[in-house]
């Protein structure tokens, strides 16, 4: 199964997931002081919010979260057959999580992150790995989540 990513940033964690809970009529599967995230079915949906990253009101990235490798090496696959930008992230610690990653961008350089979760933790993590170079500036930037 593969379930969307959104991670954008908010200013009051408190608010906003008093907020997005009523929009999804579901509460939060993890809250913790900077951070939050929704599981969804319906939407499948991996939704998180943090006051850490990004800017406030802004989508700090999208992405798809598998279940597997092998579904996170078929979607890796699939972007190297048209010369996407990868960069892999094995054994990523980042935001409550221990995950594989692949990062790339689009066209027009937004990140996406090609996830697959094999655990949960305790702290938020310092891995901040940088995603594929966007083709409009030629940066790498650096962004965390899943």
């Amino acid at each position: 199964m593969k379930r969307t990513h959104i991670h954008v940033g908010v200013s009051d964690l408190t608010a906003a997931i008093t907020r997005y809970s009523a929009l999804f009529g579901a509460a939060p599967v993890l809250v913790k002081d900077d951070y939050a995230k929704w599981l969804l079915d319906d939407p499948q949906l991996n939704f998180a919010i943090t006051t850490r990253d990004g800017k406030p009101g802004e989508v700090s990235h999208l992405g798809i979260q598998v279940d597997s490798e092998e579904e996170l090496d078929a979607l890796a696959a699939g972007l190297r057959d048209v010369d996407a930008p990868l960069s892999a992230d094995r054994d990523a610690h980042c935001c409550y999580a221990k995950s594989d990653k692949e990062w790339t961008v689009d066209a027009d350089g937004i990140a996406w992150e090609l996830f697959v979760t094999h655990e949960q933790d305790e702290s938020f993590g310092e891995d901040r790995a940088p995603h594929a170079a966007g083709p409009k500036n030629g940066e790498t930037a650096k962004v965390c989540c899943s």
